[in-house]
């Protein structure tokens, strides 16, 4: 079993950014063959997800479809002015699950985990769990 707490710094307001490759090393350096990789943000404004990391319009997408859920410049009632990221992290979600088999992520072809950010740009802290089984 392994935890570490990958530190993300994002650069603008919203915006997917792929961190497959820093859960892939927590789960290499676990030593875990057999098991699953629970990553897990907590933030209230940011969220984790898998989704295909091929075409960066479906990136684009993602957010444009979440803003008109979601606006940034909507109406709410929340003094610090950022409802519209929590409500997008809310629906998103806070954590995944990855299997591990022979020691490695097992995620479809293009499919990559990425940190969510919804109100940025910030620090971001997402905590990875690997245990056996």
């Amino acid at each position: 079993m392994a935890f570490k707490t990958i530190t993300v710094k994002t650069e603008i307001k919203q915006q997917l950014i792929d961190i497959t490759q820093q859960v892939r090393l927590v789960v290499r350096e676990s030593g875990v063959k057999s098991g699953v990789c629970l990553v897990f943000i907590p933030h209230t404004t940011a969220a984790v997800t898998i989704n295909e990391n091929a075409d960066p319009n479906v990136r684009r997408d993602f957010l444009n479809r979440l803003e008109q859920v979601a606006p940034s410049d909507g109406t709410y009632l929340h003094s610090e002015g950022n409802s519209h990221a929590h409500i997008k992290s809310s629906l998103v979600g806070s954590s995944v699950v990855v299997f591990v088999e022979a020691g490695r992520l097992v995620l479809g072809t293009w499919q990559s985990v990425f940190l969510c950010e919804f109100d940025g740009p910030r620090t971001r802290n997402v905590m990875v769990r690997v245990s056996a089984g």
